[in-house]
């Protein structure tokens, strides 16, 4: 997974390098004449309550823990939110791991499927909806309609294999890995996304591979005293090849991974993000690698990519070095009109902040942002930028937990258990860490691993689901974050592909613009809500809405509706979908 053992010598030198980089952190960047800075208003009071017991979701992650210590299980695994039966409500899936070699559990391990009630409550379907993947070792999930039939399919990343469901659109799915041609096998399947690259109307496939381990390869590390065995570094062992499968239109898909450059060079792929950072109009592809150079390859919209990586300055850390790279998300923090880069690393590092300079280049601004050390002691996995207070600007959330139970045996400082972190915008990419203001249920030590953003309340408020390593997940409810007004669209693509992944919407408000996209991938092993979500401070009144989508038709709407989910499809703009508000019982 990344280096999850560092030695007393190497943590030292770790401080010692961010102490380094304090003193020779460059200057903040400029402003942006694009957006004015933000009006420090009078702050809400936001809570997050974990409503998981309550819900009725009793999905137990397995760690498969062994005396072998196996790589495989530091991973834990993803999670995602899907509208499997486009009823307006966000439901929620989970990935299990499964048996190995060294572990075997007592009874079958299972993902699990959970229909929200619209209550307050969810309902485990999962047998029904065939979706258990029983046998398999599951890493990741991604949510996409490949098929453009209006239902959301599911791809399960895993190791040896991975896993397509079509979706049938009755609450039901169908395994056509084999017929489509996306098994991945043999492989060590991470994260993965859909998006559209080559902007044909259909949603192509990108899947990370990790490392070239097995059972086999295991290697004894750390000390040999009883209790000491720990996980290798990735440095023990080699990387694998980036995948991407172009969609053939016909549910069957082609390799093109070499093809289109991405599989050139050596990959230890932890998460990735899919969107247009250069703002040319085609969608590019950044991956966080696990102590390896971090990749950023730039559509070169004939069906091939250009790695940009070391000279965009993604690739490396301010002082040069290749990170334990894991978690990984893109917004524009400063309102510029470019996406920015936020990358999670693993304790004695620094959770990296990287400002898009808008020449395909970035700038590592983690001091400059106030984001800094404050986090240097925890293990940074999965991320997300959500607007939690709804004041218009990107914060960013971050589940933590080490990789080892017996870490502090290394590291008197580290916990096997980390907290949550909060990161709040402050307007002009600066940020506050708020996490302490969120409750107890937000600073409860987990060993988190996949994290999930939705609105699964359907009342304009971003909740958080978190998978958690050996334990329960978490579902934390959002409570405050609705005092600001706020605006969330469901994109329906017609000529572009039905989700509309790849689209850019610009809102104005009052003066105030804001300007999104609709991503793939994103956080680490996980799907968040696919709706486009802005928050509007105290804002009333929306003049316009904007949709450029990924055919090129450009939709200009201006009478919206604020403290709504609306559904806009393309060239018809706001269409009748339902999208109820949880009662809870």
């Amino acid at each position: 997974m990344r280096a999850v053992l560092r030695g007393i010598h190497d943590s030292v030198c770790f401080a010692l390098l961010a102490v380094t980089a304090v003193l020779a952190a460059p200057g903040q960047p400029a402003p942006s004449p694009q957006q004015p800075a933000k009006t420090q208003a009078a702050p809400i009071a936001v809570r997050y309550t974990d409503i998981r017991k309550q819900a009725g979701i009793t999905f137990v992650q397995d760690s498969t823990t062994s005396p072998e210590k196996y790589y495989l299980e530091t991973m834990g695994t993803g999670l995602a939110w899907l509208d499997y039966d486009q009823d307006g409500l966000m439901d929620l899936y989970f990935v299990q791991s499964g048996a190995t070699d060294a572990y075997q559990p007592a009874k079958p391990l299972r993902s699990a499927l959970y229909h929200n009630n619209g209550d307050g409550t969810f309902t485990d379907v999962t047998q029904k909806a065939g979706v258990g993947g029983e046998g398999h070792y599951g890493q990741g999930v991604a949510v996409g309609d490949y098929d453009n039939d209006g239902y959301p399919d599911l791809y399960v990343t895993g190791y040896g294999r991975a896993i397509l469901y079509h979706n049938n659109g009755d609450g039901t799915f169908t395994d056509v890995t084999a017929k489509a041609g996306v098994a991945d096998e043999g492989e060590w399947s991470s994260s993965a996304g859909w998006f559209d690259f080559d902007k044909d109307g259909w949603l192509d496939l990108v899947v990370l591979n990790y490392l070239d381990w097995s059972p086999k390869n295991n290697l004894w590390c750390g000390d040999r005293a009883p209790g000491y065995r720990s996980y290798c570094s990735p440095n023990n062992y080699k990387g694998r090849r980036t995948k991407l499968y172009h969609n053939n239109h016909d549910g069957t898909f082609t390799d093109v991974s070499e093809k289109s450059g991405v599989a050139l060079p050596e990959s230890k792929g932890m998460g990735l993000a899919l969107a247009d950072f250069n703002n040319d109009g085609w969608p590019d592809i950044a991956i966080a690698n696990d102590t390896w150079p971090n990749f950023l390859f730039l559509n070169n919209h004939d069906g091939t990519f250009k790695d940009v990586s070391m000279i965009s300055g993604l690739a490396v850390s301010e002082d040069g070095r290749y990170e334990a790279g894991m978690g990984i998300d893109a917004e524009d923090v400063d309102g510029d009109g470019f996406l920015d880069v936020y990358i999670t690393h693993l304790d004695m590092e620094l959770n990296r902040l990287y400002h898009n300079d808008g020449d395909e280049t970035f700038t590592d601004v983690t001091y400059t942002s106030g984001i800094g050390n404050k986090a240097m002691l925890l293990s940074g996995v999965a991320t997300k930028f959500l607007d939690y207070d709804n004041d218009g600007w990107p914060d960013i959330v971050q589940a933590n937990g080490a990789m080892l139970e017996n870490v502090n045996l290394y590291h008197s400082l580290i916990t096997y258990k980390e907290p949550l972190l909060m990161y709040h915008n402050l307007g002009n990419g600066r940020f506050e860490k708020t996490s302490e203001s969120l409750g107890p249920d937000f600073m409860r030590p987990v060993a988190g691993r996949g994290l999930a953003t939705a609105d699964f309340f359907n009342d304009g408020t971003i909740g958080i689901a978190v998978n958690c390593r050996g334990d329960f997940p978490e579902l934390l409810r959002n409570e405050g974050g609705n005092a600001n007004h706020w605006l969330e669209v469901l994109l329906i693509g017609t000529k572009s592909n039905r989700d509309g992944i790849g689209a850019s919407l610009k809102l104005t408000s009052e003066g105030f613009v804001r300007t999104e996209q609709s991503k793939g991938g994103t956080s680490y092993m996980s799907a968040s809500d696919p709706r486009v979500h802005f928050g509007l401070g105290k804002r009333t009144r929306i003049e316009s809405l904007v949709i450029t989508w990924p055919s090129g038709q450009v939709d200009k709407l201006t009478d919206v509706p604020i403290d709504k989910i609306i559904a806009v499809k393309e060239g018809a703009g706001i269409v009748p979908h339902p999208f109820p508000k949880v009662t809870p019982r």
